[in-house]
């Protein structure tokens, strides 16, 4: 089984690993990290003309794992995701242009040939709605069931729990990290840096390792999707607003944010709101791929709610295939500047507009 390691995976694999290991798929393989030599090797002459690299990307995974012992190459076509944001929300949904990348970029690998067919390998693209769970074992049964002998609904819907019981187990260890990191922050009164991006850009190949540059100043690194989401931390962070009726829930954005369609979007949003309240989070880092229509309408938004408490703010737009480590080095360099120089005292104002620290974060 191979699954490549782009876009929308990159928030939800272990779904997939505690998936397909409950149905006994002997071996999972994904591809590499994105990088110049997959893209030129793998992908060339098999991309559409899209302005979205990420999505170009994938011709180079799926062209990498055709290289593999592998006999199905699951691709899945995810049209809404899982989302820690419940309750004043509207949609959950992903960039259509990601979603539908699968048929676009399958379509180069049959243009001349059938590649799949050549190497004996089963090419599986199921429609996938995790914000609606209840559908996801038909959808899933439906395109492995001539794939997997003997293969019944009843066990997909198990190995469905079964993935979700791994993504939740992995993202309740991942929040627990981060919050251990903020004790750190608190008991050494030491700043962290928030990024705020879609989760693709974990990958080093899309991202440029940009967050990996301020782990070598000595700064914390937090990614939103992955903030700590206590009860006692959210009522000190939020409590005020929901009694002042200015918000619903902790996790209401529609004070800021109307238009509430994406999932990474919302979190996005909401991740801003959480730094510009947090105090040891006195830099944000916004990173976005070149032209993404997701992400376009968001930029002034978020760097207002980041501005108006003070947070330092910085943007790497329109990030894509080209290498800028030079530019990318020296841009990090100033902004390290900027943050030793005013990080203490964003601390102590942010300090001082919220109520005792909680006794949790001292700990």
């Amino acid at each position: 089984m191979g699954i490549p390691k782009f876009l929308n995976i990159w928030g939800t694999h272990q779904f997939w690993v505690g998936f397909f290991q409950s149905l006994g798929v002997g071996r999972i393989v994904f591809s590499s990290d994105t990088s110049e030599e997959q893209y030129r090797e793998y992908g060339k002459g098999r991309i559409t003309m899209d302005s979205c690299f990420p999505v170009k990307a994938l011709a180079g995974h799926m062209g990498e794992l055709l290289h593999k012992d592998i006999n199905l190459l699951f691709v899945p076509m995810i049209y809404s995701l899982p989302s820690f944001l419940k309750g004043h929300v509207v949609d959950t949904l992903s960039c259509t242009r990601v979603m539908m990348s699968v048929e676009n970029i399958k379509a180069g690998f049959l243009r001349e040939k059938n590649e799949f067919e050549e190497r004996g390998i089963a090419f599986v693209s199921p429609f996938v709605p995790f914000a609606e769970p209840e559908l996801l074992p038909k959808y899933l049964w439906e395109s492995l069931k001539e794939h997997i002998p003997g293969l019944t609904l009843e066990e997909t819907a198990k190995a469905v729990k079964e993935g979700f019981r791994a993504l939740e187990d992995f993202e309740r260890k991942m929040r627990e990290k981060s919050l251990e990191i903020i004790r750190w922050c608190v008991k050494n009164n030491r700043p962290a840096i928030l990024v705020l991006a879609r989760p693709y850009h974990m990958d080093p190949g899309i991202g440029h390792d940009i967050d990996g540059e301020f782990q070598q100043y000595g700064f914390p690194v937090l990614w939103y999707n992955y903030l700590p989401l206590d009860d006692w931390l959210l009522e000190w962070l939020f409590g005020e607003e929901i009694r002042a009726g200015i918000i619903r829930s902790y996790f209401d954005i529609s004070d800021v944010w109307t238009s509430s369609y994406s999932s990474n979007t919302n979190e996005i949003i909401w991740g801003a709101k959480f730094s510009a309240r947090f105090p040891w989070i006195t830099g944000v880092i916004r990173l976005s791929s070149y032209e993404c229509g997701m992400d376009q309408p968001t930029f002034t938004p978020v760097q207002k709610i980041v501005e108006s408490s003070g947070t330092l703010f910085f943007k790497f737009g329109e990030l894509d295939e080209t290498k800028p480590a030079g530019s990318v080095k020296i841009r990090v360099e100033t902004i390290v500047y900027y943050l030793e120089k005013y990080s203490q005292d964003i601390i102590k104002k942010k300090l001082s507009r919220l109520g005792a620290v909680p006794s949790q974060l001292l700990v």
